[in-house]
């Protein structure tokens, strides 16, 4: 059951009726070669809608992880296409992906990655610095407001707690306004109700700032905050489900293995 601190999400827009976020056509991702060949990938097709805050999941070795990794340009893939919102950015090359891995998408992971030196201010903006970018004051405000972040902008890492050095994590993600901002277990080092209030703030994100999240967990509470789950088995997709239920998720997990 859905815990007293999860809100309860809105009822999720179909893909098209905003529009597609990023999109994977047949998408193979294999390693070793002959008989040794193991698809982490196997011909997975799905579209994510703009502004939808989405959840993958599945058993260890199912190939959620991979996945992400391929949607947002950080690994190559063996076959098949990705795009992002028109863009199909496995026809990119290196240098040209890296533009788009720096602009376009945003990324929080279990470790914050927070320079040591730097304040919270001064590590949220950094995309915009190392991208020769001005910073837009509104949208400055409008998320570190959401993040409850304005009395901590001059600390440095050090200086913050767990969840507030995660919370500086998502501002940094948010700040470019990327077209997908991906998630990769980013509860995983946080203590119960810590976790809980970055889910809310990923939450927020995706219904008050119109952002793209997708969220790779192999918690079913975790993904009880989304608008929709995608549950992957032996690289396979076998469940796509709308406002996925945390008791009904662990449920699915099970009877795959996990």
């Amino acid at each position: 059951m859905r815990t007293s601190l999860a809100p309860e999400p809105p009822a999720p827009a179909p893909a098209g009726s905003r529009g597609v976020a990023v999109r994977a056509l047949g998408l193979v991702k294999a390693y070793g070669s002959g008989s040794t060949t193991v698809r982490a990938l196997d011909g997975i097709s799905v579209a994510i809608g703009r502004g939808q805050l989405t959840a993958v999941m599945g058993p260890s070795g199912s190939g959620k992880s991979t996945l992400m990794h391929c949607l947002a340009g950080l690994d190559t893939v063996t076959e098949g296409q990705v795009f992002l919102g028109h863009q199909e950015i496995t026809a990119l090359g290196d240098r040209e992906l890296t533009r788009v891995r720096r602009d376009q998408v945003g990324f929080v992971f279990q470790a914050f990655n927070l320079l040591p030196t730097l304040t919270a201010e001064q590590n949220i903006l950094l995309p915009l610095e190392l991208a020769g970018r001005r910073v837009d004051p509104a949208w400055f405000e409008e998320c570190v407001g959401s993040l409850g972040l304005g009395d901590r902008l001059t600390h440095r890492p050090s200086e913050l707690s767990g969840g507030q050095q995660q919370r500086v994590a998502i501002g940094r993600a948010l700040i470019t306004r990327p077209e997908v901002v991906f998630a990769d277990e980013p509860t995983g080092a946080l203590d119960s109700r810590t976790g809980h209030q970055l889910l809310a703030l990923l939450r927020r994100a995706s219904t008050e700032l119109s952002q793209t999240v997708v969220l790779v967990t192999h918690d079913p509470v975790a993904a009880g905050y989304a608008d929709r789950a995608l549950l992957l088995s032996d690289g396979r997709l076998v469940d796509d489900l709308d406002r996925p239920d945390a008791a009904a998720l662990l449920g699915a997990l099970q009877r795959l293995g996990d």
